[in-house]
């Protein structure tokens, strides 16, 4: 299977069976080795700030970790020769979360809201990627950093 067609498994799979995500409305718009971006729309149940009316920082976060994740997935994928389906779901099962940073810049305003993420480093156990969170009118709401296993 090529590379393009297990990426596209992957993002059906995250898309459409990962609770969480569905629970926040992401949405996988690209997913490649180069760029990871998912989108989310507004919604009153995602507010920490009622007063102001802004979007929640766990929910920034928690779009930058996933922006992060995809694109240090995609990049393990690729790194991969023909893997057979045990082999990827061994290494999917092993990916998570070791480190994430965010800068939290302006507060979280808008309709939709775009995450993306490009590879700092993808190696054989550990990728590091670079995240950024804007609005749909282009405003840079937050960035991080996040450090994954990946294998």
């Amino acid at each position: 299977m090529t590379t393009d067609a297990l990426l596209a498994q992957i993002s059906e799979f995250m898309n459409d069976r990962i609770p969480f995500q569905r629970m926040l409305g992401f949405e996988i718009t690209q997913f490649s080795p180069e760029r990871g971006e998912l989108r989310f729309h507004w919604r009153d149940d995602l507010v920490g700030n009622a007063p102001q009316q802004i979007l929640h920082g766990g929910v920034t976060a928690t779009a930058l970790d996933t922006a992060g994740g995809l694109v240090a997935i995609a990049a393990m994928v690729a790194r991969l020769e023909q893997p057979s389906e045990t082999e990827l779901m061994e290494r999917l099962m092993r990916c998570g979360t070791i480190d994430l940073r965010v800068d939290y810049l302006r507060p979280g305003r808008g309709q939709t809201f775009i995450a993306s993420a490009t590879i700092i480093r993808s190696g054989n156990k550990v990728a590091v990627a670079r995240m950024e969170l804007h609005n749909d009118s282009g405003t840079h709401i937050a960035f991080g950093t996040g450090t994954y296993l990946v294998g």
